[in-house]
């Protein structure tokens, strides 16, 4: 055991015990607070926007990796993991061939081997949590954007429902009504939601060019 803990608290793997540390410490939090009903990683990533217009950067470098399709927690971790992991074995060769990587040149070669890792990871875990939302994005957004009638027709009185995939992929199923000045939008109509009160969004018939350029885009 205290061969296994000289390992660990070697300075020359020292970021990646502390990144297991921490990814261990918050998979256990969330795991606990999910057992009394709650789930730390929704409070989390609710607060976090990723600006979806900016293909450059930071923002691109975290659309690239796929935040916005899981929770942000949950990304945390798995980055946590797959960087320790990374720096152990980076490490493990380094000593196998008898050199000594510096720790820094190490955390950095750790760092850019885990990003694809982390990228083609945090998508398949992405496919099997079911969600019809993100947390990439708000629901204010969605205004100016082409939506499908799903539960209808849209007019003044009860309000119906409209889907609508936002550009990380993610359904959501949105409250909508028709404009006051609307006739009824039929189910498996192209809308354009143009406002948004208290209680739903305002959608109006698409124009046919926002619905071209919409399929356009998907294709």
């Amino acid at each position: 055991m205290s061969a296994l803990t000289d390992i660990l608290l070697a300075p020359d793997v020292r970021p990646f015990a502390v990144a297991a540390a921490i990814m261990l410490a918050l998979g256990g939090i969330e795991l606990l607070a999910t057992l009394v009903g709650f789930s730390i990683s929704e409070l989390v990533g609710k607060e976090v926007t990723v600006e979806a217009d900016h293909g450059n950067g930071l923002g691109g470098l975290f659309l690239w990796i796929n935040a916005g399709r899981l929770p942000l927690l949950i990304l945390i971790i798995l980055a946590l993991g797959v960087f320790s992991i990374a720096g152990f074995f980076l490490q493990s060769l380094a000593h196998g061939v008898g050199l000594s990587a510096p720790v820094s040149i190490a955390a950095l070669a750790a760092a850019a081997l885990s990003l694809p890792v982390i990228r083609v990871t945090s998508r398949g875990i992405a496919r099997i949590i079911p969600r019809d939302e993100t947390y990439a994005v708000e629901e204010a957004d969605f205004i100016g954007h082409v939506a499908e009638v799903s539960i209808g027709p849209l007019d003044q009185g009860l309000p119906g429902r409209v889907r609508l995939k936002d550009v990380f992929g993610n359904w959501h199923s949105l409250v909508a009504r028709a404009s006051p000045e609307s006739t009824p939008l039929p189910v498996g109509a192209s809308v354009l939601l143009v406002d948004r009160d208290a209680k739903s969004f305002i959608a109006i018939s698409a124009p046919t060019d926002l619905i071209a350029q919409q399929r356009s885009d998907r294709a």
